[in-house]
């Protein structure tokens, strides 16, 4: 199998304050989509009251719950649909209208009247809304990976990469700061009637932030080299069948990612307060206190996969969540504030390594002209399977089977299966992701940058 010369066709790499806007605008995306996340799981409370007040305590629960997997019905859709587009017409023409489809949904939720008013068509437009946010989001993290991948200069991929994860807790940070400033601040009435509802209307003004981001950035350069300015066909068969070994692997460690990420993030709070019984201001806190702190060490992480690869620090996430998950539960199973954070901050350790490394490493697996298509497609399609759909199943579980270790099993089978692809995947730190010589049918190249 021939390999071109990298340096032959590529283009000189950007100026870097034109990869930081560029960085900045895709991170905005994912900080959107988990703002969404945690403003909904923190105020599961509140929305279970407004759309479902007629079912009990638990029942109301899984119903709110799955508001969160419902989505996930049609992100693979998103993928299959918004991610060959943005390989054909480019990523930035998509990732801006992603953006604004996710938080126009969000603001819309919030201004969905309760069930006491309108009945039935309350929690159906609540579900309408969230499977439009969905279809978004399928197309949504794929884009916004690759955005950032194909703009970052070679060397330092891993830490400008580490940003789109910052945008991920950052988003969620804000999202559970709004939540328990009001719950802490308003009356439980005014919560549950008015105040659940304003955190969902301020998804608006950060959607156009993002979408002012993004319209102010000429495409990827390593699209604008593979295109010429021209849209490309890229036969959605061919994409499948030269790309389905990597689709597979990325399948796998996004079970991991996914499933750890949402039971961290999602299903922590609810966790906490109603399985565990721990106040709801003592859960936030903790949980936002470890979240900040993962803040700002993502981008050192990120610098570290360029130095020492990325391969070396999955591998250490995946076995760590085989190992520790149980210790790290049977922790939090204590209750008292120290053993809960000590708990909580080693799931959040393995976690972040990750999550500073993974926006480096899914987009050099596939070749330019199906990146963001088969990025899209086979991110979406693990967390529609296996990773949205954590919170409810986890609930489900420790309902029927009152076994409160029950999310350190589900994260530990997730990592058992995880470990194959990280092994099975090629190292591509500090190797070249823009030039577009591919060998259909093949695994895609790399060349030294």
């Amino acid at each position: 199998m021939s390999s071109a010369e990298p340096n032959s066709t590529s283009q000189p790499e950007p100026d870097e304050r034109v990869v930081r806007r560029a960085v900045a605008g895709a991170a905005m995306g994912n900080a959107v989509e988990w703002f969404d996340y945690a403003i909904y799981s923190y105020l599961i409370t509140s929305i279970g009251l407004n759309f479902f007040p007629d079912s009990s305590p638990a029942a109301r629960t899984l119903l709110t719950f799955s508001g969160i997997a419902i989505p996930f019905a049609l992100r693979p859709l998103g993928g299959f649909v918004l991610g060959p587009l943005g390989d054909k017409f480019g990523r930035r023409r998509v990732l801006s209208l992603t953006i604004l489809f996710m938080s126009g949904a969000t603001l819309c939720i919030g201004l969905i009247p309760p069930h006491t008013s309108i009945g039935v068509a309350a929690p159906l437009l609540l579900v309408l809304l969230r499977l439009i946010q969905g279809f978004s989001t399928g197309g949504e993290y794929g884009g916004a990976a690759t955005f950032i991948a194909e703009y970052a200069p070679d060397q330092r991929r891993g830490f400008f990469g580490s940003f789109l994860e910052f945008g991920t807790l950052g988003g969620y940070v804000l999202g559970a700061g709004l939540a328990t400033v009001f719950q802490l601040s308003l009356s439980e009435q005014a919560m549950n009637s008015w105040g659940w509802r304003v955190p969902f209307l301020i998804a608006a003004p950060l959607g156009l932030i993002g979408f002012y981001l993004r319209n102010k950035l000429e495409d990827t350069p390593a699209f604008q080299q593979l295109a010429h300015g021209e849209p490309q066909s890229v036969p959605f068969g061919e994409m499948l069948s030269d790309n389905w070994p990597q689709i597979l692997n990325l399948m796998g460690i996004v079970i991991l990612l996914n499933v750890a990420d949402y039971t961290v993030l999602t299903y922590m709070p609810t966790y906490l307060t109603q399985v565990l019984g721990i106040s709801e201001a003592e859960s936030n806190l903790t949980l936002i206190g470890i979240m900040l702190v993962m803040m700002l060490l993502i981008a050192p992480v990120g610098a570290l996969s360029d130095r020492i690869g990325r391969k070396p620090l999955l591998l250490t996430s995946a076995v760590g969540f085989l190992v520790l998950s149980y210790p790290a539960v049977a922790l939090i199973n204590l209750r008292a504030v120290l053993p809960v954070t000590l708990g909580l901050a080693v799931l959040g350790v393995l976690l972040l390594l990750m999550l500073g490394t993974i926006g480096s490493t899914f987009p050099a697996m596939f070749p330019t002209k199906n990146r963001y298509g088969g990025m899209s497609i086979g991110y979406s399609l693990s967390t529609a399977m296996f990773g949205g759909t954590a919170p409810i199943a986890i609930s489900a579980l420790i309902t029927k089977t009152g076994n409160t270790s029950i999310p350190a099993f589900y994260i530990m089978a997730a990592a058992l299966i995880a470990i194959v692809p990280i092994v099975l995947i090629p190292e591509t730190a500090r190797r070249s992701i823009s030039h577009p010589s591919e060998v259909p049918g093949t695994r895609p190249e790399f060349a030294p940058a």
